[in-house]
């Protein structure tokens, strides 16, 4: 019970994922998922308020105040919660969500990189338990990493850790939101699917896959291609124990997961004297993120 008599919720968090697209907000007792909600991702310069609104009805829905809100974010997120910049975040540039969000005065706020959020989430309850060293890649609307080792979250010199999806792996290659060429994600995210698909729906690509159609199958092949190269550029770089892959995408992993492993062994460097990194689909799929954002939002 607050000062002014509103009943909370102790033992419960409320975590958002920020996508490009969408938002996903839940609201975790213990670890388990008790409610949930989506809505359409704003401009930037909208968020901290399209969030304040959709935690508020959530709490309007449970009857209670929860005292926990965690924010996952795209792009480059300082520790005290700036959005520095995020490609596919519109208008996102030094956005003070952090901030705007604990000026409410009803929650303790944590507001964390999206991809990040997800490795925690994937590491302290999910697929990747008891791993020591746990890659996160999400493929989404972009591309976003994160990385846990022996149960620490690696941010970075500056928070900034875990921006994959703009490593270049191809030279003067197709334009990225982020101003550059050749980002990975402009070849294995959930964009890149859609567009080589001829701009078909992931999920309905993934079907038609499924029941034998050459083209759906062509497509699916081509994505798992490039998601292999970059992930064993990953691989040479920080060898990780397991590799989780989430986002919106892994909702079809059964349909390119196999061709991903067979790949990441034929790209990676000297694959014959090393062990290979497990590749698992995320537990908690695509809201892996808004769950670990509302675990790590416990701790903060």
């Amino acid at each position: 019970m607050t000062a002014d008599g509103v009943a909370t919720g102790g033992d419960l968090a409320i975590g958002v994922d920020i996508g490009g697209t969408k938002c996903l907000a839940l609201v975790l007792r213990g670890d388990t998922v008790i409610d949930e909600s989506r809505r359409e991702t704003p401009s930037a310069d909208h968020l901290a308020e399209h969030l304040i609104d959709m935690v508020s009805a959530i709490e309007e829905r449970l009857g209670c105040r929860v005292p926990v809100l965690g924010v996952g974010a795209p792009g480059l997120v300082t520790p005290d919660g700036v959005v520095r910049a995020s490609p596919n975040l519109r208008d996102a540039a030094d956005v003070a969500l952090g901030k705007r969000l604990r000026d409410v005065g009803r929650w303790r706020v944590h507001v964390e990189n999206d991809a990040t959020a997800a490795a925690y989430a994937e590491w302290a309850t999910g697929v990747a338990r008891g791993s020591r060293h746990v890659m996160m890649v999400t493929l989404g609307t972009g591309i976003g990493g994160g990385w846990v080792v022996d149960g620490k979250v690696h941010r970075g010199a500056h928070g900034f850790a875990g921006e994959i999806g703009h490593m270049v792996i191809v030279a003067n290659g197709t334009p990225c939101p982020c101003g550059k060429r050749g980002c990975w994600e402009r070849y294995a995210s959930g964009s890149a699917l859609r567009q080589f698909s001829g701009g078909e729906d992931g999920e309905v690509v993934a079907r038609r896959a499924a029941r034998g159609d050459a083209d759906a199958l062509s497509v699916m092949q081509t994505f798992a291609d490039w998601v292999a190269l970059g992930l064993a550029n990953l691989v040479n770089a920080f060898d990780p124990e397991v590799i989780v892959l989430g986002g919106g995408v892994v909702e079809s992993a059964d349909m390119f997961l196999p061709v991903v492993k067979d790949r990441l062994r034929e790209h990676l460097y000297s694959s014959e004297q090393r062990p290979c990194p497990d590749v698992v689909a995320a537990k908690h799929g695509e809201r892996s993120g808004a769950i670990g954002a509302a675990l790590l939002g416990r701790l903060h």
